[in-house]
């Protein structure tokens, strides 16, 4: 039966053309992460002076920075750097929103209004002013990102799951099990959670948008990964001095983040047209 179900799931997966192009786009993502950096001929953090600002060409596809650097090589560094830092980025506050909202939807009462009240506190503020106003506070690093994205991020997550237990604590499998005398702790996790994971991964995947634009954004701003480890946020930052003689600086790491964001929209929108009919 689970075979069977296994392959259904792969049909409809089959069918979904945005799951597709999206999942193809990421493979290229992954490829060029992990293995661009090495199959280009350029250090990317090799100084050069005698070829900066140098247009894209035969010697630089992407061309030079002003300070002789290749921009390629530079972009796959820091899609590596950047796709590490985002994925943990949205696995820290996943795991923690997931485990705040399954608790309030289950047990409820007191529990469930102590963590929705702060729920709503921290709802109150927006999201960029909230990351930058603890970064800032802080210190830029990654260690602090990771922080800062733990603490406010989780919300979402917590109202999205919680809102799925409070329908799935209700069904009849789940007051069977609670009659049978399991364990809080396994109903949870082995009844409750798998009915109610899939809302939020599928805004996982959005959510991995909005955090590569707040990543890339502390970059620009100085706040995040800093210098000379090449970031997308840094690059366009330090192109924007020479947008006139070397637009190319910023161009390449820009439409790197547009492609980012493109597949992973592409991926969240073919997982929910193919998981919701399961919900």
């Amino acid at each position: 039966m689970m075979l069977a179900a296994t392959f259904r799931f792969a049909r409809r997966a089959t069918r979904g053309r945005s799951l597709q192009v999206g999942l193809a786009m990421l493979a290229v993502l992954v490829l060029a992460a992990l293995f661009g950096p090495s199959l280009v001929a350029h250090d990317p953090l090799a100084v050069d002076l005698g070829q900066s600002l140098q247009a894209p060409g035969a010697g630089s596809l992407l061309g030079t920075d002003e300070l002789g650097r290749d921009v390629l090589a530079r972009v796959l560094a820091a899609l590596r750097t950047d796709l590490v830092v985002v994925a943990i980025c949205v696995a820290l506050p996943f795991v923690i929103g997931t485990a705040i909202g399954l608790v309030s939807g289950y047990f409820g009462g007191w529990v469930d209004r102590v963590i929705m009240r702060l729920v709503d506190i921290l709802w109150a503020f927006p999201f960029y002013v909230l990351v930058i106003s603890i970064v800032g506070a802080l210190g830029p690093g990654t260690g602090n990102m990771y922080l800062a994205f733990s603490l406010v991020v989780w919300i979402s997550f917590a109202r999205i799951v919680r809102g799925e237990v409070l329908l799935v604590r209700r069904l009849e499998y789940t007051q069977a099990v609670r009659v049978l005398g399991y364990s809080h702790a396994r109903i949870m996790l082995r009844h409750v959670l798998p009915n109610v994971i899939t809302p939020a991964i599928v805004f996982m995947m959005s959510d991995v948008v909005l955090t590569i634009l707040a990543v890339t954004s502390l970059g620009f701003l100085g706040l995040g990964i800093q210098p000379p480890t090449p970031e997308l946020g840094i690059m366009i930052s330090e192109g924007r001095t020479f947008i006139q003689d070397g637009w190319w600086i910023s161009v390449f790491p820009g439409l790197a983040i547009v492609y980012i964001g493109m597949t992973f929209t592409l991926i969240g929108d073919g997982l929910d047209d193919l998981l919701r009919p399961k919900r």
